[in-house]
């Protein structure tokens, strides 16, 4: 089969895919539970309707992203016409991680499938039911020298950066993603690298806080805090800080009730290592709320911590997990001093009714992206380009840019043959004077 250049046979797949997941939806998120508790609401919202919703779009506008796109030719290659054409790259590596195994396993491995890629899919091996399952649904709707689920611990995906590839797709950690970096380099092979970091949540004095306490507590404790565009600790002017740490402390409770332990709506901490790793994080920590910690369970409350050093283990590295430092400042310059601290992060959220400020805040620092007065919701948008910079990640996608980002786009000049301007033609002679003319207004 020409997967390159057959764009019905690329739309049947997806068509079959989809169906497939809406077919087996209730599998999806079964499996889900099992293998950290997430919340059925959450599976639906951030793993399955997100998937099914981007498989549609992607359905509905695949011819019409894959036609060459006709651009307004140069008047120095006049007469011609221009385009660009967008060609898949070939054979494409996606490594998926374990947060939302689901949907960032799927979302790629659509946007390459549509532009027309051989695909090699690399689940989380600590996600082991949705991983399985996931190869189950890949056998059962693509035919396997289309694309290929190969399951298998952080060995395996060792072995698959040891292959050449004509593009890689990796979504995980600043660590591995330095690796996946390096072993890419030794073919150049293009990546796209979708990481992390530490993503300051700013909330000053004029902000609404009570709303804003209901949005950093839904951004930063869905999937048990397991998400790398939630906000990593809280920057909250003086004013207002016990204020605010006692709308947390409500909101928190509205959410989960006073024993998070018994809710239904609140995930579980992916297995023992990350679990031992986020209760260490605690260790010499002011707890404000929560710090509740049950092994046997993976459980790890929702928690606030009250500022913390910024040269405590706490601080150094991504919290990924449901723990929420909070820092108090004065002025502006106490943000520069903090943010500046660390690689340029994936998100960044300010919380102000003062556009002013939040402007000056977007602007000042570079950072993937980000909300004012929210948080996480700008994944949601298709329209809007996701990834990181710096530290937190190289490329972006989502949407059309998905199609775009799996594809190279190739500039093509079809140059007429009824006039042939001599200018350009040696010999030069007396030419030298005339083309700086004409240069000149270009």
């Amino acid at each position: 089969m020409d997967y390159k250049n057959n764009i019905g046979y690329r739309k049947a797949s997806l068509e079959k895919l989809l169906k497939y997941i809406e077919m087996h939806e209730n599998e999806i998120i079964d499996a889900l539970y099992k293998d950290f508790k997430k919340p059925v609401f959450e599976s639906v919202v951030t793993e399955t309707s997100y998937v099914i919703s981007d498989l549609k779009a992607t359905i509905k506008n695949l011819s019409k992203w894959a036609k060459p796109k006709k651009v307004l030719p140069s008047l120095l290659n006049f007469p011609s016409s221009d385009y660009i054409y967008s060609q898949p790259f070939g054979n494409v590596l996606i490594i998926a991680p374990w947060n939302y195994p689901f949907q960032l396993a799927f979302c790629p491995l659509v946007a390459a499938v549509a532009a027309g890629n051989k695909v090699t899919l690399k689940p989380s091996e600590l996600t082991p039911n949705t991983s399985f399952l996931i190869a189950k649904i890949i056998r059962e709707t693509f035919e396997v020298k289309h694309v290929v689920a190969i399951l298998g611990d952080a060995k395996i995906a060792e072995n698959l950066l040891k292959s050449r590839w004509d593009f890689i797709f990796f979504t995980g950690s600043v660590k591995v993603g330095k690796i996946v970096a390096k072993a890419a380099a030794e073919h150049l092979t293009p990546v796209v690298l979708e990481l992390g970091g530490k993503n300051p949540c700013i909330v000053e004095k004029s902000a609404n806080l009570k709303l804003s306490a209901k949005r950093i507590v839904w951004g930063k404790f869905i999937n048990a805090g397991q998400t790398c565009i939630a906000p990593d600790y809280l920057l909250v002017h003086n004013s207002i800080k016990q204020e605010f740490v006692n709308l947390l402390q409500q909101e928190i409770i509205n959410f989960y009730s006073e024993k998070p332990e018994l809710s239904p709506d609140f995930a579980r901490i992916i297995n023992k290592d990350n679990w031992k790793r986020q209760v260490e994080l605690l260790e010499n920590q002011n707890i404000i709320f929560g710090g509740i910690a049950i092994e046997d369970d993976l459980y790890l409350s929702p928690t606030l911590i009250d500022e913390p050093s910024l040269e405590s283990k706490l601080m150094q590295d991504e919290i990924f997990g449901p723990i929420l430092p909070m820092i108090t400042f004065q002025n502006e310059q106490d943000l520069k001093v903090i943010i500046s601290k660390y690689e340029k992060p994936l998100s960044l959220y300010v919380f102000s009714e003062n556009n002013e400020f939040s402007d000056r805040i977007i602007k000042q620092y570079s950072f993937g992206g980000g909300c004012v007065n929210d948080t996480i919701v700008h994944f949601s948008n298709n329209r809007l380009p996701f990834g990181g910079v710096g530290n937190s990640g190289i490329g972006a996608y989502h949407g059309k840019l998905s199609f775009d980002v799996f594809s190279h786009q190739k500039a093509i000049v079809k140059k007429a043959t009824w006039l042939d301007i001599p200018l350009r033609y040696a010999p030069y002679s007396q030419k030298t004077k005339l083309i700086r003319k004409i240069l000149k207004w270009f």
